[in-house]
């Protein structure tokens, strides 16, 4: 391999820190492929592969037993005096929203491939009558709080490289949502190298490392590095709700979360979930040894898992939503001078190409941050319970469970059961009129976010789409 001027240097440190591997083909590439190439080595940040080296090398030593804590909790049942405290939050939220103080982040890195779809997660189809996109979802409820609130807000959201110029088409293509080019911004996750067991970049492909996404807890380092903190700060936003594309019941706009929020000064909130059950496999909002942040599964003691309080439920119950809201100064500390969140290491099986130009399995690493570990930063912290039906309904699954056929069932039977409960019909059961088992009934965020609204609009008469039944503006 000739190299001379900026080349020969980086292939010189490259070999000096063990990496020189990554150049093995280069001989047989043409100058596009070289040049894909030298782009990605070009970024590689040797001092952070050494800290990701020494993580497989040597890792952390297991930790003493934990002190777990369940979190102070803001909850969904409530006698009068948190009814006066919810009042007085929701009043506050309102208020925080009116001000234009609130922008939105979401997370929407990921392909629709688990799913069996070719495209950016977030444009998968979902509504139960009109196919309404992931992205879809969302915006409505932007724009429905925009509508309600009086105040424009910037949507920052955050792609990946394998998705970000269709994700910047799909919105392009849907007007975006009817937000304004202007209210929406893009920004792109970091990308990482996969190492072996030696610490060594792993290739995807002669031209090619194997870079895998940072994690969630990368969103705060993608914020500060891609001038969207200083674009928040020059609209007057401070607080920044962060919610993920694969739940379209999230409320991005919250008025009780966001009063809560603001009033106990908090830097970084959470909302929450009660667990089905102690087995549900999912992380809870909780202290570890005083410090808040998320207990995984596995963590948690058998005994603690099943401890119930003295209402006989589950004491360890706040299941994890990914919900959150931030101030924008503490996103500005956790990030100065670098990402300063734990790294969490997960093996797998990887395919990648070996020393012969071959696709191979091997055993790989790849190295996450996770946004809930930013809670033990934070000096002030609120954690609401959330009521499930209404706000969860995860697609996460190509089928059973968190799939897009439960979470289409489920958005049918909560709209079906509004509609009923007001007075009215919803369509007549039958194979005709149902999708992956919930009735066709689709309620416009933009229409109504609640029941307490829908109610307020009834009388309304729907739109007859294909035999299912539309609320929309204008009904």
């Amino acid at each position: 391999m000739g190299a001379t001027g900026e080349l020969a240097d980086l292939l010189e440190r490259c070999r000096a820190e063990g990496q020189g591997h990554v150049f093995r083909f280069w001989d047989g590439l043409d100058e596009t492929r070289r040049g894909r190439l030298l782009g990605q080595v070009a970024t590689l940040d040797f001092d952070l592969l050494a800290e990701h080296r020494s993580l497989i090398s040597d890792p952390p030593a297991p930790a003493h037993a934990a002190r777990f804590e369940p979190p102070e909790l803001f909850p969904l049942v409530r006698d009068g005096e948190l009814e006066r405290r919810a009042r007085a939050a929701r009043e506050r939220g309102e208020e925080v929203l009116r001000a234009g103080r609130v922008g939105y982040v979401l997370v929407a890195g990921g392909q629709g491939s688990r799913l069996g779809f070719d495209g950016p997660k977030g444009a998968f189809p979902l509504g139960p009558v009109t196919g309404r996109t992931l992205f879809g979802w969302l915006a409505a409820r932007i724009e429905a709080a925009a509508r309600r609130f009086g105040c424009d807000a910037p949507w920052y959201v955050m792609t990946s490289e394998s998705n970000d110029a269709e994700t910047r088409s799909f919105f392009e293509e849907q007007g975006y949502f009817g937000l304004g080019e202007g209210n929406v911004r893009f920004f792109q996750q970091r990308m990482l190298p996969a190492l072996d067991a030696q610490g060594r970049v792993l290739m995807r492909g002669r031209d090619e490392l194997f870079l895998a996404p940072n994690g969630h807890g990368g969103t705060l380092q993608a914020l500060a590095g891609s001038g969207c903190l200083e674009d928040a700060a020059r609209r007057g936003v401070d607080v920044l709700s962060y919610f993920q594309v694969d739940g379209p019941l999230a409320r991005p706009a919250d008025p009780l979360f966001i009063g809560l929020h603001d009033l106990a000064g908090a830097e970084m909130s959470s909302k929450v979930v009660a667990k089905r059950d102690a087995h549900e496999k999912v992380g809870v909002i909780g202290r570890v040894d005083g410090r808040l942040g998320c207990i995984e599964y596995s963590d948690l003691p058998d005994e603690l898992r099943h401890a119930t309080d003295a209402d006989g439920k589950l004491l360890f119950r706040a299941g994890n939503m990914a919900n959150h809201l931030l101030q924008r100064a503490f996103v500005e500390r956790v990030t100065e001078g670098g990402l300063h969140l734990p790294w969490h290491v997960a093996g797998k099986r990887m395919t990648v190409v070996d020393e012969d130009g071959a696709l191979v399995e091997r055993e790989g690493f790849k190295f996450e941050t996770f946004v809930f570990d930013a809670l033990g930063e934070a000096r002030a912290s609120a954690t609401l319970e959330a009521d499930r039906g209404l706000e969860f309904a995860p697609v996460k699954n190509a089928r059973g469970a968190d799939s897009p056929a439960s979470c289409r069932a489920h958005l049918g039977r909560l709209f079906a059961g509004w509609v009923e409960r007001a007075g009215g019909d919803a369509p007549p059961a039958g194979p005709a009129h149902r999708r992956d088992g919930g009735p066709r009934v689709e309620v416009d965020p933009r229409f109504a976010e609640d029941e307490h609204e829908f109610r307020a609009r009834w009388p309304a008469t729907p739109r007859v789409v294909d035999g299912g039944h539309l609320y929309e503006v204008g009904s």
